[in-house]
């Protein structure tokens, strides 16, 4: 069983998963950043308010927070969030993929293409015959 286990955490797949994750909630921490110091101050300056947790509430107030129990502003808080990370997170996969792109057209220019198989093949057909014409009288 401790083998099994073995086998099954050092899967490639495995080890991806756990990278990735690990980079994710380091990443987080930059998304919330920009989030919290650049793009919510700018949202303060617009609308006068750097959110919107005390928008429509309703319910008694959290003690801890002092925020209503009910607020739809906090939810709509919680929404823009999520949208600005989305769109960080889009951002930084298309200039990744500009960049595979970008590698991928090099990598390509540097190697001549090969000939498909059935090309080559019909070369050597076309060789093949070449000889026998010259061979026979």
């Amino acid at each position: 069983m401790i083998q099994e286990f073995r086998e099954f955490v050092n899967r490639g797949n495995m080890v991806e998963l756990a990278v990735a994750f690990v980079l994710g909630v380091a990443f987080q921490s930059v998304v919330s950043a920009i989030t919290e110091r650049v793009l919510s101050p700018l949202i303060g300056l617009v609308f006068g308010e750097p959110n919107f947790d005390g928008l429509l509430t309703f319910g008694a107030a959290d003690p801890e927070t002092g925020i209503p129990a009910g607020s739809v502003g906090a939810a709509l808080t919680a929404l823009i969030n999520f949208l600005l990370v989305a769109l960080a997170l889009f951002l930084i996969v298309k200039a990744y993929n500009r960049m595979q792109r970008k590698a991928e057209a090099e990598a390509a220019e540097q190697e001549p293409a090969a000939d498909p198989e059935d090309v080559v093949l019909l070369r050597e057909i076309r060789d093949a015959l070449a000889a026998d014409r010259t061979t026979d009288p």
